[in-house]
C-alpha cells in the first residue's frame, strides 16, 4: 500500500500523564483517514505531532517515505479545533497574508482566493474583519486558507465544531471532492456519523491508546454478527414464530414498515447463509423486509471500549 504519513510507535508524555502510548497509523495516499475518540482520548496531540507543534518523546513520524522535516509544513495544511485568525484585520487582506506564508505568490493567492470565496459564497465578507463574523463563518475563511496552497496532507481537527447542518453537508462535499482530486486527508472527530459519510480508513483512540485501526468496511465484516432484520407476512403468526424460535435465534427489530408485520432479528450459525434463511422465509411468509445488520461505527466504538474497559 501507497502510504502518504506513516507514525510509528509515537509515545508523548505531559508529566505524569501520558497522552499517546505506543501510537502507530498508517495513512494511505489519496484516502480520507478518521482518527476517532472521545474529547480527551489524544487525538489533538496526535496531530500536533505531525505539525511539528510538539515533538514526540519516542516514535517516528514520515512523510511520503522520508522522515518528517522542518520544511515539510509548506507540504501540510491544518486546521486546528481552536481558530487561529486574527479577530481584528479583514477578511481578504488576512486570507492573502496567510497564503503568502505558505509560499505561494501575490497573484497566485488571489485568483484562488477568487475561486474559494465565489465557490463557498463568501465573497461579500472580503473586507469584513474576524469579529464580525459568526463562528461557522470564520470556520469558512479558516478552512479556505488551510486548503489555499494544495498540500500533500490535509489535517483537520473537529472540522465541523460550529456549523449548522447545512454548512457542515458543504464543507463535507468539499472534502470529497479534495480527496477527488487526490488530496490525503487526515481528520479528527469525536462525531461517529463524521467518519460514516466520509472515511475509507480509520483509527480509534481510547486513553492515549489505540485499539484499533483499518479499513472501515474491513472494522465493519469484523464486527458484524451475522445478523438479519425481516418483516414478515404470514396467515399463523403465532405457529411462523414458533417453528422460526425452534430454528434461529430471535430477538425484536424496530425497523419502519408500511406493512403489519411481525418484525425480528435473526441471528445465522456460520454455517447458514443469507440465501438459505430467505428461500426459508419465502417458503412460509411473505417477506416485506429482509436487510443485514451493519454495526455502525458508534456501535463498533462503543463495544471496542467497553471491552478494553
Amino acid at each position: 500500500m501507497d502510504n502518504l504519513l506513516v507514525a510509528e510507535n509515537i509515545y508523548k508524555r505531559f508529566g505524569s500523564f501520558t497522552a499517546l502510548n505506543n501510537v502507530s497509523v498508517q495513512i494511505p495516499r489519496g484516502s480520507v483517514f478518521g482518527l476517532l475518540g472521545p474529547n480527551g482520548a489524544g487525538k489533538t496531540t496526535f496531530l500536533r505531532i505531525i505539525n511539528q507543534i510538539t515533538m514526540p518523546d519516542e516514535g517516528k513520524i514520515y512523510l511520503d517515505n522520508k522522515p518528517l522535516h522542518p520544511n515539510d509544513i509548506q507540504h501540510i495544511g491544518y486546521l486546528p479545533e481552536e481558530r487561529g485568525l486574527y479577530k481584528s484585520m479583514k477578511v481578504g487582506e488576512q486570507a492573502l497574508y496567510l497564503a503568502r506564508l505558505k509560499g505561494l505568490s501575490k497573484n497566485d493567492a488571489k485568483e484562488r482566493l477568487q475561486y474559494w470565496f465565489e465557490k463557498l459564497e463568501i465573497t461579500d465578507w472580503w473586507d469584513k474583519k474576524i469579529q464580525e463574523l459568526s463562528k461557522g463563518m470564520a470556520q469558512k475563511v479558516q478552512f479556505v486558507i488551510t486548503v489555499l496552497h494544495q498540500p500533500k496532507l490535509l489535517i483537520f481537527d473537529e472540522p465541523f465544531s460550529g456549523f449548522d447542518p447545512v454548512n457542515a453537508g458543504i464543507i463535507k462535499r468539499e472534502i470529497l471532492q479534495l480527496k477527488e482530486e487526490g488530496a490525503t486527508i487526515l481528520f479528527s472527530t469525536h462525531r461517529m456519523e463524521s467518519v460514516e459519510e466520509l472515511c475509507d480508513y480509520m483509527a480509534l483512540i481510547h486513553k492515549s491508546n489505540k485499539l484499533l485501526d483499518g479499513k472501515v468496511s474491513e472494522i465493519k465484516r469484523e464486527y458484524k454478527s451475522n445478523t438479519y432484520e425481516v418483516g414478515l407476512e404470514a396467515e399463523n403468526e403465532a405457529t411462523l414464530l414458533a417453528e422460526l424460535q425452534e430454528k434461529f435465534v430471535l430477538g425484536k427489530a424496530s425497523f419502519r414498515s408500511i406493512h403489519n408485520d411481525l418484525k425480528l432479528s435473526i441471528k445465522l450459525n456460520e454455517k447458514e447463509s443469507a440465501n438459505q434463511l430467505l428461500e426459508f422465509l419465502i417458503s412460509r411468509a411473505r417477506v416485506n423486509y429482509f436487510v443485514e445488520v451493519i454495526p455502525s461505527v458508534n456501535d463498533i466504538f462503543i463495544k471496542t471500549v467497553t471491552q478494553h474497559a
